[in-house]
């Protein structure tokens, strides 16, 4: 875990690719474990396609910062594109990590990180999500793999509790339930880390 027990995490996507929902519901969770915790956007323009941020604070001790995150221990980026207009190392702690949806593997990504020498891990969340789900939803795939690489939850605990919020949510959608914890799992196991 980060220092004063605090994990802060930044998400960067486009609009309706689910990052910021993928962020709240990381929340959801990790307050479902205990831990204090923030999940919030950074509106700007919002639209279809735009760039987006969100940001996770989770710590073992009630956060009295209020503000963006600068100086992440994880950043996750949903869409490969955003590489090459936004600078998603900016800050990036050097024991942190970076994860980034991507057909490419770890070693491949590095030159395209301006300089970042720390760990990166890399997952293929559209194809995790189009054969599970049927479509490109990558923000569930993304989820998995911060929580596998990051620690921050508990692994076995994050499936429990998350399937609990699903079944809040989903309750009259069983289907949407079971597909989305296939999905978790498999995103789990398949998350590379260089």
């Amino acid at each position: 875990m980060a220092t004063n027990d605090m994990v802060e995490i930044r998400w960067h996507g486009r609009g309706g690719q689910g990052a910021k929902s993928a962020c709240l519901l990381l929340a959801d969770v990790a307050g479902l474990a205990g831990k204090f915790v923030q999940g919030f956007p950074e509106y700007g323009p919002e639209r279809m396609g735009a760039p987006i941020t969100a940001y996770n604070r989770i710590s073992e001790k009630r956060c009295t910062i209020h503000s963006n995150i600068y100086y992440p221990d994880y950043v996750i980026v949903v869409d490969e594109s955003l590489l090459d207009s936004v600078d998603v190392t900016g800050g990036l702690k050097e024991g942190g990590a970076i994860i980034i949806n991507t057909t490419l593997s770890p070693q491949e990504m590095r030159p395209r990180l301006r300089g970042w020498a720390g760990k990166i891990c890399t997952i293929d969340a559209r194809r995790i999500s189009e054969e599970i789900l049927g479509k490109n939803l990558p923000n569930t795939p993304m989820l998995a793999a911060v929580v596998k690489v990051s620690g921050v939850l508990d692994a076995e605990r994050f499936l429990v509790d998350i399937e609990e919020s699903f079944k809040h949510k989903f309750a009259d959608k069983p289907e949407v339930i079971e597909g989305n914890m296939l999905t978790l799992r498999k995103s789990m196991a398949e998350v590379l880390v260089g």
